[in-house]
């Protein structure tokens, strides 16, 4: 996890203490301080504004922090989907917010600055592939590791995870998996928590999810690792919520001119015609939003692909299963035509 360490202090140091602790934040952050108590409950909020008034109503500099701060503070609660109460702390120019557990322990702070939001989901990135389309590069290299711009198609990803408020990231892994493992670690570095689901026989698309039990959530969002996209994951996560959806995949839309009339036939018969159609047809994307214990509906350790969940779904759970058309960016890298169309889209797409 990403420490903000000095925008914490306890209750029982001196205001003195928070006026000095305040005057070396950043000010492009927030000059906000975040005060618990002894057993690291979040109890209060101080600004260097709070001390200015109680210092205006009588109070002394020596005093404890407990007398100037804010008892009536803006948080999150882990356990809360908390996207529109961050949307309307960002309009409010709030940009470091606290975030507490049930019992107002504090977990973290989120700063609006480096990450759009935070999504209450786990991410599982597959990336165990053996990338035999992209050989001779992936003779020594996993595809997930071949660099697009400055840094490994995977990397793309899970940054984007990251910006989107994801702390949980388990990476599937097979091929070559010491590079990918040896690349990130246990996240630390990016102030997230990385684990890795070793597969030592090949699981399929999706069948590494019935490794997945220590979730803090209800939802998990799994994508595959060689894809290139701007998706909007708040967006997508929006809209499988409010669809009250088990399993949501983001669909591609794929355009059909067809450059003459279609006839409508019974038999021999032509019931009617249109002149030069269009038509549009959805693909999967690799990118899943869906309930973590839909892993029940397959064997643990089974090979098993997502094609094979979206049957089960529907089979087991009608009208569960929907699609979100993806209209921004998207590219499955699965070419040598597709490697390079990448290398020359990352200069000029915003991702």
């Amino acid at each position: 996890m990403q420490s903000h360490n000095q925008h914490v202090v306890s209750y029982k140091q001196e205001a003195r203490d928070a006026l000095r602790a305040i005057d070396i934040l950043d000010e492009n952050v927030s000059r906000t301080l975040f005060v618990v108590n002894e057993s690291n409950r979040l109890v209060g909020s101080l600004t260097d504004g709070d001390i200015r008034r109680g210092l205006l109503n009588g109070l002394e500099i020596s005093q404890l922090i407990e007398m100037f701060m804010n008892v009536n503070f803006k948080f999150l609660k882990d356990s809360n989907d908390n996207l529109s109460l961050i949307k309307e702390y960002g309009k409010s120019g709030i940009n470091l917010i606290p975030l507490i557990d049930d019992d107002y322990q504090l977990l973290e702070i989120v700063d609006l600055k480096k990450i759009k939001t935070r999504l209450p989901v786990t991410a599982l990135v597959m990336a165990g592939g053996r990338g035999e389309r992209l050989r001779p590069l992936t003779e020594g290299t996993p595809k997930p590791m071949l660099k697009i711009g400055n840094k490994p198609i995977i990397e793309h990803n899970i940054d984007r995870l990251i910006n989107y408020g994801v702390k949980d990231i388990y990476i599937s892994v097979k091929y070559l998996k010491e590079q990918i493992m040896n690349y990130f670690g246990n996240g630390e570095s990016k102030g997230i928590n990385i684990y890795y689901v070793e597969e030592e026989e090949a699981l399929g698309t999706i069948g590494a999810l019935s490794y997945i039990n220590d979730s803090n959530y209800e939802d998990i969002l799994v994508m595959n690792s060689d894809l290139l996209t701007n998706i909007d994951f708040e967006d997508f996560y929006s809209f499988y919520k409010s669809n009250n959806a088990k399993m949501a995949l983001a669909s591609v839309p794929y355009h059909v001119n067809i450059p003459y009339a279609v006839l409508e036939t019974t038999g021999h018969v032509i019931s009617s015609f249109s002149e030069k159609p269009s038509y549009t047809y959805y693909s999967n994307g690799g990118i899943y939003l869906m309930k973590l214990k839909l892993k029940e509906l397959f064997k643990k350790g089974t090979f098993f692909n997502a094609t094979d969940l979206m049957d089960k779904v529907i089979e087991n759970q009608p009208n569960s299963l929907i699609h979100y058309p993806l209209l921004g960016y998207w590219l499955d890298i699965g070419k040598h035509q597709d490697f390079m169309k990448a290398q020359e889209d990352i200069k000029h797409v915003n991702f």
